[in-house]
């Protein structure tokens, strides 16, 4: 059998369990730049400065707890830790909705962050124990289709929520399905593939088999430190942190940016911020395809961070001229941020062990993290200090020019190719 048809039910069983789950948390995260743009400032008596503050704390607790949550994922349970932290960070969310000051609401992001950490990473390593090289960029993509997805469909939600009710209500309701979701998860997920009952022996054994073969390809590391210490984990390091730059500088600013380019209301903003994200959904599921198809993962990485760059600089050309054709620039750059995630989540699983893979890519997600902190803070300080998105555009598009060069210099894991299992067709 080809290795793509070893028990196809797993997709059906696993990758909506997945996107619903990495959704929910992305729902609670990105909903505040909605709040922003409805008064939750004038409300708190939040400054410009203190509100791009604000915005990025919660990367601050994610970047600390990254490696901890993978650590814990890899070694006991995906599970376990997932369930809690769903509880956890949809309660969180809620929270945000009663927080009557300032300090109050620094904490709540604070901790929603940390208890968010984990998310990526575990999900990451949940992928890759039940899916093969030759699957894994459309697996990740699945994953991260909960960011964009989510995004679409809140833009447009959170705008009628504080239209109909207020931010407080928006940031209540949309805590609860998280909470509710992690009974769902409890009772619906297995760790690893020898646990699942909806899979005969026959199933798990073919897909075990191919599971280690390609694991036999891989260069042998030792530990964490030699791992960490790895030249392309450096080199990825550095490009997710610029490339993550430009992409939470857009997602937590864009409705701001909107309403400030042409003086709309909540419910137009909600609108107009879910197109760039449709563009995303549609060039993620090509993107990730192809890359799978041809197993060549920086080709699918590099010209679209380069075409979003050049698009936000384009975008700072038109400036507030034409307001039209500066957000069809946004748009182009806001699809062509989010197309190479599958891809790129697949590198390091083809690069590095499984006993060190896990790890690798959560100090990648956490210098992710750390560039997202630094994207929503000094583009939020931009605009309230110059009183224009301009500089913002200059700032996000030079980040990920950075990031391109980065993929570029990443060289190729000299792996052997393994032996195919069962007549496996090995890309």
């Amino acid at each position: 059998m080809k290795s793509q048809t070893i028990a196809p039910k797993r997709w059906w069983f696993i990758m909506p369990i997945v996107f619903i789950t990495y959704s929910l948390a992305y729902l609670d995260r990105a909903n505040f730049s909605f709040a922003s743009a409805a008064g939750i400032n004038d409300d708190l008596g939040i400054t410009k400065g203190m509100s791009s503050l604000l915005g990025a704390l919660f990367f601050l607790g994610y970047f600390f707890f990254q490696i901890p949550g993978a650590l814990y994922a890899e070694r006991r349970s995906v599970k376990k830790l997932i369930f809690w932290c769903l509880i956890l960070w949809g309660g969180c969310a809620s929270l945000t909705g009663v927080v009557s000051n300032i300090p109050m609401l620094a904490a709540i992001r604070f901790v929603l962050g940390v208890v968010e950490a984990a998310v990526m990473p575990a999900m990451l390593i949940y992928i890759s124990n039940w899916f093969t090289k030759s699957e894994r960029s459309r697996a990740n993509t699945f994953l991260i289709l909960g960011n964009p997805v989510t995004v679409l469909w809140m833009s447009v939600v959170s705008g009628y929520l504080i239209e109909s009710f207020g931010w407080r209500e928006m940031f209540i309701i949309e805590g609860i399905p998280a909470v509710i979701w992690a009974v769902a998860w409890w009772f619906l997920v297995q760790d690893k593939p020898a646990q699942a009952k909806w899979m005969s022996e026959s199933e798990k054994a073919a897909l075990q088999a191919q599971l280690q073969k390609e694991q036999e390809g891989i260069k042998a590391v030792r530990n964490y430190g030699e791992a960490f210490r790895n030249r392309n984990v450096i080199l990825l390091c550095l490009q997710y942190f610029a490339w993550s730059i430009g992409v939470y500088g857009f997602v937590l600013w864009l409705p701001s940016i909107l309403r400030n380019g042409s003086q709309m209301g909540m419910v137009e903003a909600g609108w107009l911020s879910a197109v760039p994200y449709l563009v995303a959904t549609i060039a993620m599921i090509v993107v990730s395809w192809a890359s799978d198809k041809t197993q060549n993962r920086k080709l699918f990485v590099w010209p679209l961070l380069l075409i979003g760059a050049l698009a936000f600089l384009g975008s700072y050309l038109v400036g507030s001229s034409n307001f039209w054709l500066s957000y069809t620039l946004l748009v182009i750059a806001g699809g062509a941020m989010y197309a190479p995630y599958g891809p790129f989540f697949a590198i390091i699983p083809e690069m590095l062990p499984r006993n060190v893979a896990g790890g690798a890519m959560a100090l990648i997600n956490s210098m992710g993290a750390l560039g997202s902190f630094v994207g929503s803070w000094i583009v939020g300080y931009l605009n309230g200090a110059t009183g224009s998105p301009a500089a913002s555009y200059i700032f996000m598009g030079a980040a990920l020019l950075a990031s391109v060069w980065l993929t570029l210099i990443v060289k190729p894991a000299q792996n052997k190719t393994p032996p195919p299992v069962h007549g496996a067709k090995h890309a």
